[in-house]
C-alpha cells in the first residue's frame, strides 16, 4: 500500500480569496492516485500507521487505508462529515458495501446519478484503485458532494476493479428471535477474526447499528456476507437505528415538537431502518430498536418522543416487523411505561433499557412495572463502556441481557382498549377508538385475527359490526354505540368476580361497565369498592339481582349488550 500524502493549500472551493493573514481554506489530500480538497479543519488519519484508530464520523476526518477493529467508545452518537479512502486491490468481495457507484473511466468524480445510501456516498474510483466512503448528515451532504465533485486522479494509483459482492442468501434472518442470554454491542461491527475470537465469550448476541443519521462509527464489516457468517455461527442480532433524538436534548437531529410531525418522522425512520435491515439479509418478524438517548423529560418533550415511537411502531407493524425502543430506563423507557395503556400512542413490542446496575437480568426495578412487556419482550443493557478481552482480542462494549421471543407482530397487541368513555363510531369514523373496535371485532371472530387495525371505519368494519350485532341480538346497523361496545368489551369467559379479585377478567369487566353505564370506571384490573359500586349500579339498572358480585347472569347481560 502506498503511503498517503497530505499537503495544505489555499483553495477557493470553500470560500473567497484568502487574505495574507487568513488561515488556509482547504487542504489537499492525495492517496493511492486519488486527490481531493477538503476543509483545512478536517483531520487526516493514516490507518496504516494507526490501525487501531476509531473511524468515527462525529469528528470531521479523512481516513486513509482500511478501517480495522478500532478503539471506539460504545457511546458515540452523532454524525457530521468525513471520508474513508481505501484500496480496492485487497478488498474482499464480502466487504463490498451496498450502494456503490463507479466513477467514469478517466475520472475520480462520482457519476451524476450517485445516490446516498444510509448517510454515505460510496464511490469506486477504479482508475486510482480506491473505494471512497463519504459520510454526511442532512446538513453536510451538499459540502460532501462538493468535495467529491472536485476529486481528481493523480500519479501513483494502481487501477483495480471493484469486486463483485457475493450473492445474498435467499432465506431472510429473523432476529433476535427466541433467545435468553447475554449479548453485547459495540460502536462498529467487529471484524471476522474478532468475532471468531469472541466465540470463547459468554455472549451469543451482538448489537449492530444498521441505520440512522446519528450513527457515529464507520461500519466497514457490516455486510450481508458478514451477517450470514455470524448467523451461521449461532449469533443473534440486536438491530439498532440511531436517528432523531428527543427535542429537549442538544443533538443536531431532533424530533419535532409538533406531535403530528414527530409521528411522521418516526414512520420515515422505520422505512429507512427496514430498507437497511432487508439489505443486510434480515426479514419480517425481526425487531428493530430505535435508539433514543437519555433526556430530561418534560411534558412536551415526552409527547414528541411518544409520538415519534408511535409512528415508528405503526410503520414497522405495517411492514410486518417488530418495534423496539432503546433508551435509558429513567427517561425514555419510563415515559413509555407511563403511556403503556394509552389510547393516544402506540406501544412498541420490545423495550431495550439502559440501567447499568451490573445485574444480568431483565428486571426493570422501579422504572417499569413487572406486568409490562412481560412476554419475553425485554433487553437489559446492564453495564456500559467496558473493555473486555476474549481470545486475546479486546473490544470496548456495552453488556446486554436478552429475553426475547420469535413472532410476527400481533397487530392488536399494541392497541389499547382502555378508554374513559367509549364514543360512537361508524362508517367514516377514524382514530384509536376505531382501532379498538376493529381489534375487538377480530377477537370476536368477525375480522381476520391478523387484521392490522387501520383506524378507519371502512366497509369491512361495517360488515363485521353488523355480523357481530346480529349474533348478539342487537340492532344490525353497523354502528358501534354503547350496546355494541358493551357486548364487544365483555367477550370472553365468565368467571365469578367479587371484591378482591384481580386480573385481565376484571379489566374486561371494568371496560364493559364503562361503556354500559356511560360513566368512567377505573380500569386497573383490581376489583375494589369503586368497581363493586359500578356493578351494583349496573345490576340495578338492568333488573338483575343486586349483590355487587359478577356471576353468569351479570356476564350474560353484559355480553348481550344490555
Amino acid at each position: 500500500m502506498r503511503r498517503a500524502t497530505a499537503i495544505v493549500a489555499v483553495a477557493l472551493l470553500f470560500g473567497g480569496a484568502p487574505t495574507a493573514a487568513a488561515a488556509p481554506a482547504s487542504r489537499t489530500v492525495t492517496f493511492h492516485g486519488y486527490q481531493v480538497d477538503v476543509p483545512a479543519r478536517w483531520r487526516v488519519v493514516d490507518l496504516t500507521e494507526n490501525p487501531r484508530a476509531c473511524v468515527r464520523f462525529d469528528v470531521e476526518t479523512v481516513y486513509l487505508g482500511h478501517p480495522g477493529d478500532g478503539d471506539c467508545p460504545t457511546r458515540l452518537v452523532g454524525r457530521t462529515a468525513g471520508l474513508v479512502v481505501e484500496p480496492l486491490d485487497d478488498l474482499a468481495p464480502e466487504q463490498v458495501p451496498a450502494g456503490v457507484a463507479t466513477a467514469e473511466p478517466g475520472s475520480a468524480r462520482p457519476p451524476k446519478e450517485a445516490a446516498s445510501h444510509d448517510g454515505a456516498l460510496r464511490i469506486a474510483v477504479e482508475d486510482a484503485g480506491v473505494l471512497v466512503t463519504a459520510a454526511h448528515n442532512e446538513t453536510t451532504e451538499p459540502l460532501v458532494r462538493k468535495v467529491l465533485d472536485g476529486a481528481r486522479l493523480a500519479p501513483g494509483g494502481q487501477p483495480a476493479t471493484l469486486p463483485a459482492a457475493p450473492p445474498v442468501a435467499e432465506a431472510a434472518i429473523v432476529t433476535p428471535g427466541t433467545f435468553e442470554g447475554k449479548g453485547f454491542d459495540a460502536c462498529t461491527a467487529p471484524s471476522q477474526s474478532t468475532m471468531n475470537a469472541w466465540a470463547a465469550s459468554p455472549y451469543r448476541a451482538i448489537g449492530i447499528y444498521i441505520s440512522g443519521d446519528l450513527r457515529a462509527c464507520s461500519q466497514p464489516n457490516l455486510t450481508t456476507s458478514w451477517v450470514n457468517t455470524q448467523s451461521a455461527n449461532g449469533w443473534r442480532f440486536i438491530l439498532t437505528d440511531v436517528g432523531r433524538q428527543a427535542p429537549c436534548t442538544d443533538y443536531r437531529l431532533r424530533m419535532s415538537t409538533d406531535p403530528a410531525t414527530a409521528r411522521q418522522q418516526g414512520s420515515t425512520a422505520a422505512d429507512a431502518a427496514v430498507a437497511a435491515a432487508t439489505a443486510l439479509g434480515f426479514g419480517s418478524g425481526s425487531a428493530v430498536y430505535s435508539d433514543i438517548e437519555n433526556y430530561s423529560s418534560t411534558a412536551s418533550c415526552k409527547a414528541s418522543v411518544l409520538s415519534y415511537v408511535s409512528g415508528w411502531t405503526d410503520r414497522l407493524h405495517a411492514k410486518g416487523w417488530l418495534s423496539g425502543v432503546y433508551s435509558s430506563a429513567s427517561s425514555g423507557i419510563k415515559d413509555l411505561s407511563s403511556a403503556y395503556s394509552s389510547t393516544t400512542y402506540t406501544r412498541p413490542d420490545h423495550i431495550f433499557f439502559a440501567w447499568w446496575n451490573n445485574v444480568a437480568d431483565t428486571d426493570t426495578g422501579s422504572y417499569v412495572p413487572e406486568s409490562q412487556w412481560s412476554g419475553h419482550q425485554r433487553i437489559h443493557q446492564y453495564s456500559g463502556e467496558v473493555d473486555e478481552t476474549w481470545g486475546g482480542v479486546r473490544i470496548n462494549i456495552d453488556r446486554d441481557y436478552l429475553d426475547t421471543r420469535t413472532g410476527n407482530p400481533v397487530p392488536c397487541d399494541s392497541v389499547s382498549l382502555d378508554f374513559t368513555a367509549y364514543p360512537t363510531v361508524q362508517s367514516g369514523s377514524t382514530g384509536n377508538a376505531v382501532k379498538a373496535a376493529q381489534c375487538l371485532l377480530a377477537n370476536a371472530g368477525q375480522l381476520p385475527a391478523a387484521t392490522n387495525p387501520s383506524g378507519t371505519f371502512d366497509a369491512a368494519t361495517v360488515t363485521a359490526a353488523k355480523a357481530f350485532q346480529s349474533s348478539r341480538g342487537l340492532t344490525s346497523d353497523g354502528i358501534v354505540g354503547a350496546h355494541t361496545w358493551t357486548a364487544l368489551l365483555s367477550v370472553g369467559d365468565k368467571p365469578n368476580l367479587a371484591q378482591g379479585s384481580s386480573g385481565s377478567a376484571v379489566r374486561r369487566l371494568q371496560r364493559a361497565l364503562t361503556a354500559a353505564l356511560g360513566s368512567t370506571v377505573g380500569i386497573d384490573g383490581s376489583f375494589g369498592p369503586n368497581t363493586e359500586t359500578a356493578v351494583r349500579n349496573y345490576q340495578s339498572s338492568r333488573g338483575l339481582g343486586v349483590d355487587g358480585e359478577v356471576g353468569p347472569a351479570t356476564w350474560g347481560a353484559l355480553q348481550s349488550g344490555k
